[in-house]
């Protein structure tokens, strides 16, 4: 397992070479031969896999972070859907350097930068090696990472993905059309002839302790905190504990998220609330089973569940401690299920509380799948004492490329006797030149999943996007788009809130640069109530009406130093609005980076006050001393606010697997408000230093 496939042992394994193109020319030979040889023993499965290159100097690899995006460089990637249930899967990505990035697909769901979500973290070694003739890596999985304990003849879902980054060339073994990619877990194949697994029960203990300081202002005694210097020193336990084979049980005490990464800062430009990702290692492993999509038109959509209300404050950002929680993940026979109990205690603002959920989902055919969910909040604030939410939905997969969705929920909040339903139904078809997307919802008036992310209540909200992508054969281009979607949401008494229309053109370019331009976007907004979009401006109630355009230029993906530039410019609620964006990214070798991003707002708003600009951006360098030891740095600028700089640095040693020695500074806030004003957050300071160390029998 150093990397090379000089062992003897892998030329007993038969190579698995059959791959074709995804991109750039679907189903055709691949630019250069890839090889995967598998083996096991009773505790580990193990991949050998040999990148042929006919140019080794063309390879990239530039990145030695882990659970970072490698899109910037080559990399293989290995998709195990070790339930065979055919919509989740685990990936374990891997560049030539040896860096790994794992992360979890749920309900074949794509992501923008890499396969899956990241924020799973598994047990596995790699190593890998540039030759004269490509490049080849060794891969270790132990079955307990994947949890499977004792099983004869097991059958997984498996596929493999090569990516070429300066050919921007993606190949896979499987599931190589356009219109499918590594996440359609349904496409993947199959993995026959491991006959006996001892791995013995997953068991893992995992302490922690931490030391450090936190300094709060004189102004976050309006929060009910207490201002000034506070020593930290804490400590608390994870436990993970494997039930059967695929069922798999999570412990927490006095749980802290010292290491989570900050938010990234944005300036809310709608009266609508921002999504901001989960990033606590405890909600994120296996958050695919709580998954509960009810649409929307707020980034990533609405969610029956989202784990960021619970131990962050949603107003101030602030986190709220976690006495403990329990988790249990996994599948039983046709039936996936989670369970999650989590009590928090009392601090500032924040009631202690306590968190009860429920999902069961039944598996059909290809993909498909049936589900119901309960959630249950407790509260020691009496004024609003529960919050309880229920909820069944379905997706169905026909013709492998048309995907129909369905969801009924309800809330009960005291106060309110109705208003507090939420159904909608829609469907994705795909093909190789054209995506239709449609969907309906109604959200009633006092729908409140106070445990779940919803952008606007009373809604009838119509959405449909139609997307043409013809493939002509000019040089050098590899795609053209040209998209519309339309939005169309009354309230419930069908009075119009907000429609929007928007056309677009995309092109993208075989280096992987791409031109992006919205042609026309057209809005209407009704405010009910005066809208603080920054600082003492408000804009007054009423109906607005406005067109935006937008340009867009990104630089080729293959080079040390990338660019991309944005402008949107046009009328904003009776006035004018310019948004000028601008990224860079430099990578200097695979220890040292940059990335820079900039955005200026310059409002021109007939309100007093209207006349302003808002700047929001941040510089990034990381450094890495090895793949196990790295340095970054985070700061980032948002002049709504009265403190208008925040900084952020990790160094991070991961000195064994699954353990690790941070120390981390932290100045401002490091989670977002989810509120929809920009609210101003009080300047907090913490340094701390955790140490983690994973054990296991």
């Amino acid at each position: 397992m150093d990397g090379t496939l000089d062992d003897p042992l892998w030329l007993q394994a038969t190579p698995i070479s059959n791959f074709l193109q995804r991109e750039p020319y679907e189903g055709q030979a691949p630019t250069e031969t890839t090889e995967v040889r598998i083996l096991y023993d009773k505790h580990q499965v193990y991949f050998g896999v040999t990148c042929f290159d006919s140019d080794p100097k063309g390879i990239v690899a530039t990145e030695l972070r882990r659970d970072v995006s490698q899109e910037l460089d080559d990399y293989f990637e290995i998709i195990i859907d070790s339930s065979h249930d055919r919509r989740n899967a685990y990936v374990f990505q891997v560049n030539p350097l040896g860096t790994q990035r794992d992360a979890l697909i749920t309900e074949e769901q794509a992501a923008e930068s890499g396969d899956g979500d990241p924020g799973w973290d598994g047990v596995w070694t790699s190593e890998a090696h540039i030759t004269k003739d490509g490049w080849t890596a060794t891969v270790g999985i132990p079955f307990s990472t994947l949890n499977f304990m004792q099983s004869r003849n097991v059958i997984w879902g498996i596929n493999f993905k090569r990516f070429i980054r300066r050919r921007n060339e993606e190949d896979l073994w499987s599931g190589w059309q356009r219109v499918y990619g590594a996440a359609r877990i349904g496409q993947a194949g199959e993995l026959h002839g491991i006959s006996d697994i001892g791995s013995g029960r997953l068991f893992i203990v995992k302490p922690y302790g931490l030391t450090g300081f936190t300094h709060r202002p004189p102004n976050a005694a309006g929060t009910g905190l207490t201002p000034g210097t506070s020593p930290l020193l804490t400590a608390g336990l994870d436990v993970k504990l494997g039930l059967r084979s695929n069922l798999v049980a999570n412990f927490t005490v006095n749980t802290d998220f010292a290491d989570a990464d900050v938010d990234t800062q944005q300036f809310n430009l709608s009266p609508y609330k921002l999504f901001f990702p989960e990033k606590r290692q405890f909600f994120l492993e296996n958050a695919g089973v709580f998954n509960f999509s009810m649409g929307g038109d707020s980034g990533n959509g609405d969610l029956l569940f989202f784990s960021r209300q619970i131990g962050i404050d949603p107003i101030t950002g602030i986190e709220v401690p976690v006495n403990g929680g329990a988790k249990v993940t996994g599948s039983l026979g046709n039936f996936e299920v989670g369970a999650m109990e989590v009590n928090t205690r009392q601090l500032g603002p924040n009631p202690s509380a306590n968190y009860a959920v429920m999902r069961v989902k039944r598996s059909l055919w290809g993909g498909s799948y049936v589900g119901v969910m309960g959630i249950d909040k407790r509260s020691g604030n009496p004024l609003d004492s529960f919050n309880q939410t229920t909820g069944a939905d379905t997706r169905l997969v026909f013709f492998n490329n048309l995907v129909v969705n369905g969801y009924a929920a309800q809330t009960r909040t005291p106060g309110f006797s109705s208003g507090q339903t939420n159904l909608g139904a829609g469907f994705d078809y795909q093909t190789n030149w054209l995506e239709v997307f449609a969907q309906h919802r109604k959200v009633g008036s006092n729908f409140n999943p106070e445990v779940g992310f919803l952008g606007r209540t009373d809604c009838i909200c119509d959405y449909v996007d139609v997307n043409f992508k013809p493939r002509p054969k000019i040089r050098g281009v590899r795609d053209l788009n040209f998209e519309s979607f339309l939005f169309h949401a009354p309230d419930t008494r069908h009075v119009l809130q907000t429609q929007e229309w928007q056309g677009t053109f995309r092109i993208d370019f075989h280096n992987g640069a791409y031109s992006d331009d919205d042609l026309v976007d057209i809005f209407i907004q009704r405010l009910v109530t005066p809208f603080n979009i920054y600082k003492n401006v408000f804009i007054p109630a009423g109906e607005y009406h406005w067109d935006r355009h937008q340009l867009t230029y990104g630089s080729p993906q293959n080079r040390r130093l990338m660019l991309n530039f944005f402008e949107r410019f046009g009328t904003y609620y009776n006035g004018h609005l310019n948004e000028a964006r601008v990224r860079a990214t430099y990578r200097a070798n695979e220890r040292l980076s940059f990335s820079f991003s900039e955005e200026w707002d310059r409002f021109r708003l007939p309100v007093p006050g209207g006349n302003f600009s808002v700047l929001v951006g941040g510089f990034q360098t990381n450094y890495s001393f090895s793949r196990f030891l790295t340095l970054s740095a985070l700061i980032q600028m948002d002049t709504a606010n009265t403190q208008a700089a925040s900084a952020n640095i990790r160094l991070r040693w991961n000195y064994r697997p699954d353990s690790d020695l941070f120390i981390v500074y932290t100045a401002g806030q490091r989670f977002a408000s989810l509120v929809a004003a920009n609210p101003a957050q009080f300047y907090e300071n913490r340094f701390a230093i955790k140490y983690t160390y994973s054990w296991r029998p």
